[in-house]
Parts: C-alpha cells; sequence; structure tokens
C-alpha cells in the first residue's frame, strides 16, 4: 500500500478516511483501527479522561459522528477534543475548519490542541478541558417550550 502525499486532504464522505486494498472503510470500521493506532499524546490525554477520571464526566475516544471519526467526545456535555499533529498545520486548515463548522452545526464544541501541548502541558490542557465542562455552552438547545413555534 502506497501512502498519501502529506498534503493529500481525505473525502470527508468516509471520516478521516484511508483506502485499505482500493475499498473505503465505513467511518465506524475507521475509527476501530484509530483506536487500536492511539499516538503518544491520545494514549496520554485518554490515560487521563477514560473511566470518568475528569470532574466524573464520560468520555469516548475515536468516535464515528456522521461522516467523521472525532478523537475524544463527551456526548453528555457535547464536547468535542481534538489532539493535533503537524499534519493540522496549513494542509488540513480549510478541512478543520469545514469539519468543526459541521460539528457546532450539531451542537457540540470543539477544543483544538496540538499534540505536543498534550504531551508537555497535559495538566494545562486537563484545566482547559474542565473549564469547558463546566461553562455553559454558548449555544444552549431550547429547553421545553422555549423553542420556535411555542408560546
Amino acid at each position: 500500500m502506497t501512502s498519501a502525499p502529506a498534503f493529500y486532504i481525505p473525502s470527508p464522505l468516509w471520516g478521516e478516511g484511508r483506502e485499505r486494498g482500493g475499498v473505503r472503510e465505513s467511518p465506524r470500521d475507521y475509527a476501530r483501527g484509530l483506536r487500536r493506532r492511539q499516538t503518544d499524546a491520545e494514549r496520554r490525554l485518554w490515560a487521563r479522561l477514560r473511566d470518568r477520571r475528569l470532574l466524573g464526566v464520560k468520555f469516548a475516544r475515536q468516535v464515528p459522528i456522521g461522516l467523521y471519526v472525532v478523537d475524544f467526545c463527551c456526548r453528555e456535555m457535547k464536547l468535542i477534543v481534538e489532539l493535533d499533529g503537524g499534519q493540522h498545520a496549513a494542509a488540513r486548515k480549510e478541512y478543520d475548519a469545514e469539519r468543526t463548522a459541521f460539528l457546532e452545526t450539531l451542537g457540540y464544541r470543539v477544543l483544538r490542541f496540538w499534540d505536543n501541548e498534550a504531551l508537555g502541558n497535559t495538566d494545562g490542557v486537563l484545566v482547559r478541558i474542565a473549564q469547558a465542562l463546566t461553562r455553559p455552552s454558548p449555544r444552549p438547545s431550547p429547553q421545553g417550550g422555549e423553542g420556535e413555534g411555542r408560546r
């Protein structure tokens, strides 16, 4: 299997995408593979987020949402945490912006951290995640009786 050039941006049709033998994997299968091949930064942050270790909140890792696979997700609080390596610096900036915009339309807040920050300042990253968990969403969902068309 040949590897794609560093500037290759996969189609959002299949998450972050990958071809194996010419056949695209589903986001669910791709996420399963990502969980087996986590980076050092993901491994370190996951050790601190798993089993409700941060504020008693449940996180899952490599979660398919729509057509994408996100690094860490707290569905209850609608918070996504993404760790970005060097490939996100320039070549994927537009793709990441589109992906974040899509996730925000579903009501999620997206926090992004560089891999080296998660490795070198894990406690600082966790503080920022904890702050996001304790702060109300800037776009709260309508409560019972508060939506359009209700009086």
